[in-house]
């Protein structure tokens, strides 16, 4: 699954939409379809997380000098 470069959700708007997509499955009552739906939904949402996460990272390994790194 392949993310874009620029995402048009922020990190904190996939985290709620994830964590709502989460109450929606644990709660049950739904057909199979939704649930697969809701399901490949959180896993679109999980990797935008990671993109963001990964992004995070890469910048604070940028900013920190060499001899912290270790």
């Amino acid at each position: 699954m392949t993310t874009p470069e620029q995402p048009t959700q922020s990190y904190e708007q996939a985290r709620e939409e994830l964590a709502d997509v989460v109450r929606r499955l644990e709660a049950g009552g739904l057909t199979l379809e939704e649930s697969l739906g809701l399901w490949e939904r959180g896993e679109q949402l999980a990797e935008l997380c990671r993109h963001w996460l990964d992004r995070a990272r890469e910048r604070l390994a940028a900013a920190t000098p060499a001899e912290q790194q270790d």
